[in-house]
């Protein structure tokens, strides 16, 4: 079985309805948030945190969601397709729980306290240009669903507070074993 077609060989793609350039901003902004997910892949597989990796999976989940809509020609674009604002209120109240157990330094956050929280500043950056890419192409009429960009402007804020969590929770974890305490449970959201 092959895994390529080469139709793209001639620098075009298919979305849904049309057959558009590489460079299209649609597809520009279809592979920022496939970035997102893999960066955010790459914070679940360090994470140490019970729930982190629940949380980002289902994020993960949604950003399927959001590309499946991006991927439609609007005229094509099935209601069921259609990116619901309860994922964004999902988000805020994931964003609420993490945060009770995360005290943010008054300063700006150095990134690499820990390989997890690392990984998702990395993808907290990667969330913000994919926001960005998603802005200019809701200017121009390329979305029109105002929830899709609600909801990458709320990841970047859960990725900020889960990055947090996990350096917090891991340095806790260090602490414990350089004092030859016993291991004990997890303590997070």
């Amino acid at each position: 079985m092959r895994i390529y077609t080469a139709l793209g060989d001639t620098g075009q793609t298919d979305l849904l309805g049309a057959r558009v350039d590489k460079d299209d901003p649609r597809i520009d902004v279809l592979g920022a948030i496939d970035e997102t997910t893999s960066a955010m892949g790459l914070g679940r597989a360090h994470s140490q945190l019970p729930g982190t990796d629940a949380r980002l999976a289902t994020a993960q989940r949604d950003l399927y969601k959001v590309m499946a809509e991006l991927a439609f020609t609007p005229e094509l674009l099935p209601d069921s397709y259609r990116f619901e604002a309860d994922r964004v209120s999902w988000l805020e109240a994931e964003i609420e729980i993490v945060s009770t157990s995360v005290t943010l330094p008054r300063e700006f956050v150095l990134a690499g306290e820990t390989v997890a929280g690392a990984a998702l500043d990395v993808a907290r950056a990667v969330a913000r240009r994919a926001e960005r890419q998603a802005v200019a192409l809701a200017r121009t009429g390329g979305i029109t669903n105002p929830e899709i960009l609600r909801y990458l402007n709320r990841l970047s804020s859960l990725l900020f507070i889960l990055a947090r969590a996990e350096d917090l929770h891991q340095k806790r974890e260090i602490a414990l074993a350089r004092e030859g305490s016993p291991r004990s449970t997890p303590a997070g959201p």
